[in-house]
C-alpha cells in the first residue's frame, strides 16, 4: 500500500493536540459488506448501514479492491451520468484512467487523487488503461461522493488533478505515523483539494504499536474508516480490522492505535480519516444523481435521457450505460 511515502517521518511538521480538547468518543463501529460495481471489480460499501444524519455531508464510500488482477481481469465504469455532488477517486495502487464530457480527465496512480465536481451534471468513465487490462496488477482506491448544498448543486461541472507529490504529509510527535493530508485543514495545514462542501480528508499509516491523537474541528462530523490492518479507535479502544467503519462523537480530538502485531499482508494501520460541515438540507439521492427533491431528481433523469448531460465521445464506440 504505497500512496506516498517518505524515508524518515520525523522530517515532516508534527501535528499536535491543545490542550484540554475534548475527545470525541465511538458512537458505532459497523462493518463494510461486500458487493461490485461498475463492470464488476470488487468494493466494500464503507457507508452501509450508517445513518445519513452522521455521514452528512458524505454520500457514500466504496472501497475499490484491494485485488490482484490476472492479465484480462481489470475492469472499471462504463459511461455514466452525474448530478448535484462530488465524486472523489483516490488511488492507492494501481492505475485508473479517467474522462468526462465537460473536458475533464486523466490518469491517476498511486497516490494521486481526482475531484470531479459534477453540479449541473455530466457523463464520465473510469476505466484501467488497455496496459493493466493486458498485463494484471494490483489494484486499490477509493471512490466518494461529497454531497453538494442546494445553492450548488447545479454549478458548472470542474475537475481537479491532485497528484500524489502536492497532498501536505505530516507526522506525529514520536514519528509514529504519516499523515497525508487531501483536502481541507488539518492543525493549520491545508491539503491541495479544493471543496465546495467544507471537509477534511486524511490517509493514516500507523505502524505497529504506533497512537495517533489529532486536534479535529468541533463543528465537523467525524468518520474514520479501515483500509487495512488492525488496531482500536477511541479512548474506549474499540477494536477495529479492515473494513470497519468507526462513527465519532462530539468533541475536538480523536485517537487511534495500532495494534502491537500487524499481519504480513498488511504491515502498517492504514486509516481514512473524513470530517464534514453538515449541510442540513432534504437529501433525494436516487442511482447516480444527489437532489434535495424528488420532482428534481425526475428532472435529472429526463435531462440525462435527452441528452443535455453531454454526449459519449463517438470514437469511444460505447453506447451510455443503460437507466
Amino acid at each position: 500500500m504505497p500512496a506516498v511515502t517518505v524515508e524518515n517521518l520525523l522530517s515532516l511538521p508534527r501535528v499536535t493536540v491543545p490542550a484540554g480538547a475534548g475527545e470525541r468518543a465511538v458512537r458505532t463501529v459497523t462493518t463494510a459488506p461486500s458487493g461490485f460495481e461498475g463492470e464488476g471489480f470488487p468494493v466494500r460499501r464503507a457507508f452501509a448501514g450508517i445513518d445519513y444524519d452522521d455521514l452528512d455531508p458524505f454520500v457514500l464510500m466504496d472501497q475499490m479492491g484491494e485485488v490482484e488482477y490476472a492479465p484480462g481481469e481489470a475492469k472499471g465504469t462504463p459511461w455514466h451520468p452525474h448530478r448535484g455532488f462530488e465524486t472523489v477517486t483516490y488511488i492507492i495502487d494501481g492505475i485508473f484512467d479517467h474522462q468526462d464530457t465537460h473536458g475533464g480527465g486523466g490518469r491517476i496512480t498511486n497516490g494521486d487523487t481526482q475531484w470531479m465536481t459534477a453540479g449541473s451534471g455530466l457523463l464520465h468513465i473510469e476505466a484501467p488503461p488497455e496496459t493493466l487490462v493486458m498485463s494484471g496488477g494490483l489494484f486499490h482506491g477509493i471512490q466518494l461522493w461529497v454531497n453538494l448544498p442546494a445553492q450548488d448543486k447545479m454549478m458548472a461541472p470542474r475537475y481537479q488533478d491532485i497528484r500524489g507529490g502536492t497532498v501536505r504529509l505530516l507526522s506525529t510527535p514520536d514519528g509514529g505515523a504519516l499523515l497525508r493530508v487531501i483536502a481541507g485543514d488539518l492543525d493549520g495545514h491545508q491539503g491541495p483539494g479544493i471543496t465546495h462542501t467544507p471537509i477534511t480528508m486524511v490517509h493514516a499509516t500507523l505502524r505497529p504499536g504506533a497512537q495517533l491523537r489529532l486536534p479535529w474541528r468541533q463543528d465537523f462530523n467525524c468518520l474514520l474508516y479501515v483500509l487495512g490492518g488492525r488496531g482500536a479507535v477511541g479512548t474506549d479502544r474499540h477494536p477495529v480490522h479492515t473494513g470497519r467503519t468507526a462513527v465519532f462523537g462530539a468533541g475536538s480530538a480523536l485517537t487511534v492505535r495500532a495494534d502491537e502485531k500487524q499481519d504480513s499482508r498488511t504491515p502498517d494501520l492504514e486509516v481514512l480519516l473524513l470530517g464534514g460541515l453538515p449541510i442540513r438540507e432534504p437529501m433525494a439521492h436516487y442511482g447516480p444523481f444527489v437532489m434535495n427533491t424528488r420532482d428534481e431528481l425526475e428532472r435529472a433523469f429526463e435531462d440525462y435521457r435527452k441528452g443535455r448531460l453531454g454526449v459519449v465521445p463517438a470514437v469511444h464506440g460505447m453506447s451510455q450505460d443503460g437507466l
